[in-house]
């Protein structure tokens, strides 16, 4: 708590919006959570690929967790608030109450959830186009995007679409509960709106794929009003959003963040002195923040804009101000381990002895695979066994939401072994991604010697371990678990003009916990993975062309 100042220590409150939970942190001045507190928010799959939230809920765990983190504390010492959020779509009606985003008419569900992937039709029909914007996402337009959403909305809920008074990202909806204005983050828009920053809205483009009502208004419902991640929202908190929080009214709130650029902000500006990394002395154009929770993000900058083909970008100022964004992305990581472990037949065995030696299934499965290797390395327990992890399609380097995932190497022992292998396959194929992201970034002309990775994930060391030795890079982990909700607290750090810059606060608040070194012995048995990864895919898209030739 630094008790020894002679001046009151300054806080700051970061709230972070994830898909399943949101979770609030109270920030030192030095990058240190002093409190943090969560709470799960609902999620609704009505059918498959859609996935609905409901906005009341998520602020309503806003308000509650943030209480919980400030209880006690001098409220004069509270400086500034930051969100960060998930890229979901909020829809609510001219009175800014919720608005229904399903065919059953549930206006409390007025969240399509980032992962939703409902609007594949209008995704294919607005890349058809091959319209300039394009180029900015890597050729091509996700179905995780804005557009296709909001043009599902309009052909398939026409009664939501004409009573609709505003469509938010959901980091933007988050500031405008706090102060009451409706100017959106660039970070958003830029990264999944098309808004670019130096030209704003293309007309041609939202005109070419239908979506012309947006223009006539001179585009009220999605955002005529631009500020930079980190600059002051409004004169801050209202009366009404303080009281709800348990903060003071007035202070300073920060333009938003999407969640994964947070954990960019509250990771990649670290002080890496002393740590003998090949990114020491050099620009953090250098490095790559990596983070991972249900999905992966890979955030690398650069001082001139760099196109890379399947890969999000470059955005300009969407994360660091004054550099270039790229953003590369795994659609499921943690949700595809959980989804291989638990569908597994040896689940219960496992659930049960983790539960008797009192760890987490994954530190059992950890200790269970240095059991079972034997005299090789864990990694090369795999040699039979490969995946494919596109389970939810592919967002990078391949922007193919088509693709499938694929397991070879079966046999049919049901065991527990079995589980521990194949959930060593899941992660080693999810670190082969990276790989195929790195690679495709490097290619198009990023330097990158240097991982640094956050978000849950990043506490498994066997998932960090395999992210170095298949990548041959060292990984940099943060002091901070929590690096995500720091990235939230640097904005309201800069929202209070405590900080001149971002970049200041990122070198202050941001530190290094512990680095882990890939082990270079085992090059040739990963470059040996990596060569059978790439033909999964090779094999999978010449199998799908025999069956499309019926």
């Amino acid at each position: 708590m630094h008790s020894k100042k002679q001046t009151p220590e300054k806080y700051y409150v970061g709230i972070d919006v994830g898909s399943a939970s949101v979770r609030a942190a109270l920030v030192d001045g030095f990058g240190t959570v002093v409190a943090h507190a969560d709470q799960p928010i609902q999620v609704w799959e009505p059918q498959p690929d859609h996935y609905e939230q409901s906005s009341a809920d998520i602020w309503a765990a806003c308000c509650s967790v943030t209480k919980e983190v400030v209880h006690g504390v001098d409220a004069s010492q509270i400086r500034g608030l930051g969100f960060d959020a998930t890229c979901s779509l909020v829809v609510v009606d001219k009175q800014f109450q919720p608005l229904a985003v399903n065919c059953e008419g549930q206006n409390p569900r007025n969240v399509i959830m980032w992962m939703d992937h409902r609007a594949v039709s209008q995704v294919e029909r607005i890349n058809a186009t091959r319209h300039r914007v394009l180029n900015y996402v890597g050729g091509a337009m996700s179905v995780e995007m804005q557009p296709p959403k909001l043009l599902w909305i309009k052909e398939n809920l026409p009664e939501s679409w004409e009573k609709a008074g505003c469509f938010f990202d959901l980091p933007d909806f988050l500031s405008w509960k706090a102060t009451g204005v409706t100017a959106r983050s660039l970070c958003t828009v830029v990264c999944k709106w098309t808004y670019t920053s130096d030209g704003g809205w293309d007309d041609s483009f939202w005109k070419m794929i239908g979506l012309e009502d947006l223009v006539k208004d001179k585009y009220e419902k999605i955002g005529n009003h631009v500020l930079s991640p980190g600059e002051a929202v409004g004169k801050g908190l209202t009366p009404e959003a303080a009281e709800e929080l348990g903060l003071p009214e007035g202070i300073a709130v920060a333009a938003s963040l999407i969640d994964a650029h947070a954990g960019g902000l509250g990771v990649i500006g670290a002080d890496v002195k002393g740590h003998n990394l090949p990114c020491e002395n050099q620009p953090i154009t250098s490095r790559v923040a990596m983070i991972c929770g249900t999905s992966s993000c890979h955030m690398g900058v650069s001082e001139k804009p760099v196109f890379v083909p399947g890969v999000w970008g470059p955005y300009f100022s969407a994360m660091v101000p004054g550099l270039w964004l790229n953003e590369g992305g795994q659609s499921a990581t943690g949700k595809l381990i959980d989804h291989v472990v638990r569908g597994h037949v040896a689940f219960p065995e496992l659930e049960a002895k983790a539960a008797a030696s009192a760890h987490s299934i994954y530190t059992y499965l950890n200790s269970h695979l240095d059991l079972i290797k034997k005299s090789l390395p864990v990694g090369f327990l795999t040699v039979d066994l490969h995946v494919w992890p596109d389970f939810h399609g592919n967002r990078s380097p391949l922007t193919d939401l088509t693709l499938k995932g694929m397991v070879v190497g079966l046999t049919l022992s049901r065991g527990l072994d079995e589980l521990a292998v194949i959930y060593l396959a899941t992660i080693q194929a999810i670190a082969l991604g990276t790989r195929h992201i790195l690679e495709a970034m490097q290619a198009a002309g990023h330097d990158i010697n240097t991982l640094f990775l956050c978000g849950g994930l990043s506490k498994n060391p066997l998932f960090v371990q395999m992210h170095a030795d298949i990548t041959g890079k060292p990984v940099v982990l943060s002091k901070e678990v929590e690096s995500v909700l720091v990235g939230a607290a640097i904005l309201g750090a800069c929202a209070s003009g405590d900080f001149a810059s971002i970049q200041e606060a990122m070198a202050k608040m941001g530190k290094i916990g512990r680095v882990v070194q890939p082990n270079h012995e085992h090059k040739r048995f990963y470059d040996k993975k990596y060569e059978v990864f790439l033909k999964l895919v090779e094999h999978q898209r010449e199998y799908r062309s025999i069956m499309n030739s019926l």
